[in-house]
């Protein structure tokens, strides 16, 4: 677990650049071509929130009644079109201002708020979830594997309440390279019992002297591990990286933070 947990730090700080390295206008750019806010914008957000937000929302993001910013609770704004909107626009009848920020502000904002108020954090690109949602169940290909509010089949991850259980940055790392974010107790596996089954499937829990696996046919299956001639853990993914571009990532991570269970099949 160790490595894995090096490997993703190495890949988030290996963003980090000093602030003010690049004008302002290549950060803008950078940033819209990422599938992330940079670190400069975040930290850049850092400030403008401060200066503009924390009277009302507080340091924590918490003051407001229904409003959680660092947790990413908002009553009705979603996507990051949804914020900007409501930064610039103003709620409310006027008790949320409307603030005239420059593109950069905005954007830090923006990033310091999907960060999570943490200034070294990584600061996912969020979307449109009505379009994640015709990706996912579309060119995505994600409702091949994947099961939603009881429809789709068992060969990966139960998503229902996917959204609650995984950071936006969890969520784009499992799109983006699947070998990272994948949680070994998921991982594929192929078992050959002494009658000389093959077994291949996502392991699901185990033990000492058991191991309990949904198999290529979603049958469940829990083995004696005594019975079994060999029992191989993949390091790889049944999946490859999305082929999905960057606005499309975004939309499909927002689809994915709308699944908190509450719409699963009893």
């Amino acid at each position: 677990m160790s490595h894995i947990f090096q490997h993703r730090r190495a890949r988030h700080y290996a963003l980090v650049l000093l602030l003010g390295l690049f004008p302002v206008s290549q950060l803008i750019a950078q940033e819209l071509g990422d599938h992330q806010y940079t670190s400069e914008a975040i930290q850049a957000g850092l400030r403008i929130y401060s200066r503009e937000c924390a009277l009302c929302h507080g340091p924590q993001g918490d003051l407001v009644s229904g409003i959680n910013l660092r947790r990413g609770q908002f009553r009705t704004a979603q996507s990051d079109e949804d914020l900007r909107s409501v930064i610039t626009e103003g709620r409310a009848q006027g008790q949320m201002p409307a603030f005239n920020l420059r593109e950069a502000e905005l954007s830090g904002v923006i990033a310091y708020i999907r960060a999570g108020f943490d200034p070294d954090g990584v600061a996912v690109r969020i979307g449109n979830a009505e379009r994640g949602e015709a990706l996912f169940n579309g060119r995505g290909e994600c409702s091949q594997c994947h099961r939603v509010n009881g429809v789709g089949p068992r060969t990966a991850p139960d998503l229902s309440s996917i959204g609650v259980k995984r950071t936006p940055a969890s969520l784009q790392l499992n799109l983006l390279d699947p070998a990272a974010a994948i949680l070994p107790i998921n991982r594929p596996v192929r078992i050959v019992t002494r009658n000389e089954e093959t077994i291949t499937g996502r392991r699901l829990n185990e033990d000492t002297y058991t191991v309990q696996v949904i198999d290529s046919q979603e049958r469940l299956r829990s083995l004696i591990k005594e019975e079994l001639v060999t029992y191989e853990i993949s390091e790889l993914p049944s999946k490859s990286p999305t082929n999905l571009n960057a606005d499309e990532v975004a939309d499909v991570v927002a689809y994915l933070l709308t699944l908190d269970g509450q719409g699963a099949a009893q």
